[in-house]
């Protein structure tokens, strides 16, 4: 059988993303059309204090959720590659939005955010941080109009999130996962 391959590519809209309309050539030799957005690549972290028992995610306004009339959703900081490595970025957004510096970087996984419709690949990775890491207010870039509140919770109360449904991010259910599955020990 043949492998499906693009056989026309129009940008639609070129601003903060791009946007493009496909042709594709289905194994079946049906052709159709196809939408996608081009992001490039992020990266995520969970960052969390296993002495204070403690871990930090951000709050911000997101149009998908704001059109959808939902709560502001919790989640890992975050961060478009911009040309650096992922874990050069999360670093600079993990000061910028969490004021906090990063223990050593541990990678979970590089997951495809939206594959239907996304270029978008995201690193997602866990690291420590102490008390005396948090060397600022955090809050986000203001040339970016980010608007971020920045949240310590309690390693029960993010147990519970995610065991519950109430971690409505993906990325950031992958991360709390991953800390409970690889750090059994924070909750022993």
């Amino acid at each position: 059988m043949k492998a499906a391959r693009i056989t026309n590519q129009t940008l639609v809209y070129n601003g903060w993303y791009k946007f493009y309309r496909l042709d594709i050539s289905m194994p079946d030799g049906a052709v159709v059309e196809r939408h996608l957005l081009d992001n490039g690549s992020a990266a995520a972290v969970l960052p969390y204090d296993p002495d204070r028992r403690v871990c930090m995610l951000i709050e911000q306004p997101r149009a998908g959720v704001l059109v959808a009339g939902e709560t502001p959703l919790l989640e890992a900081i975050a961060g478009n590659l911009d040309g650096a490595s992922p874990q050069v970025r999360i670093v600079e957004e993990a000061l910028e939005e969490g004021g906090l510096r990063l223990g050593a970087l541990e990678p979970v996984t590089n997951m495809w955010s939206l594959p239907p419709v996304s270029t978008e690949r995201i690193q997602l990775f866990l690291a420590t941080y102490t008390h005396a890491d948090r060397v600022g207010e955090g809050g986000g870039s203001q040339s970016e109009n980010e608007n971020i509140t920045v949240h310590e919770i309690g390693l029960d109360t993010l147990r519970e999130l995610a065991l519950s449904g109430g971690l409505t991010d993906a990325k950031t259910l992958i991360l709390a996962q991953a800390l409970l599955l690889k750090h059994p020990y924070l909750w022993a």
